[in-house]
């Protein structure tokens, strides 16, 4: 029937999932390259999230951590898990249909906090604050202050992952916003042959 998602996963999707991971990989090396302060290497997660789902958007970060993780930064690999949590928390917000300008913030805010909670964690734990982002050498200076270092990752990650993430729906958004109709139903596996290809 019309509008009825197939229980597998289709060749335009694995296709989605591919082009994420690029995705994910250009735009963190870019951060990487200019040392920016936010990451970029979420994007391809964000748009997976939102067109396949929950559980189909944590695959891109897994893929392009382990990719990034063996080629350009290592430290992609061990903050794959806080990028599947992006995957699965777009995929949420787009289902209740956060992702829209009014409530974009608050999106934003839905996605980030949870990722933040984890990559804290593995940057204090297995890091001890320090890794190839921008954003360290803000860490490394409010460390020196009461706050410590853990308390310090922790502030600035959420601050850094918020803006991040805001940037990365936004653009999302606006792309979602430019693609064909039917190409985006053959992404989330609602377009057989036969259905139309008219907005509803």
């Amino acid at each position: 029937m019309n509008g009825k998602r197939n229980n597998h996963i289709s060749v335009y999707q694995l296709c989605l999932v591919a082009m994420a991971v690029v995705m994910n990989a250009a735009g963190a090396q870019l951060a990487l390259t200019l040392r920016l302060p936010v990451y970029l290497d979420s994007i391809g997660t964000i748009l997976a999230g939102a067109m396949l789902g929950p559980v189909y958007g944590m695959l891109p970060s897994l893929l392009s951590g382990i990719v990034l993780g063996m080629t350009i930064d290592i430290y992609s690999l061990y903050f794959a898990p806080a990028g599947m949590i992006v995957g699965l928390m777009s995929g949420l917000a787009w289902k209740m249909n956060l992702a829209e300008k009014g409530r974009l913030w608050l999106a934003a805010a839905v996605v980030a906090v949870p990722g933040t909670l984890v990559s804290s964690v593995i940057c204090a734990v297995v890091f001890g604050g320090i890794t190839s982002s921008g954003s360290m050498f803000l860490v490394q200076l409010l460390a020196r202050t009461p706050l410590g270092m853990t308390a310090s990752i922790f502030v600035v990650q959420v601050v850094t992952d918020y803006l991040d993430r805001f940037i990365s729906l936004f653009f999302v958004m606006v792309l979602l916003h430019t693609l064909p109709y039917d190409l985006k139903r053959k992404w989330k596996g609602e377009l057989r042959h036969g259905d139309s290809t008219k907005p509803l």
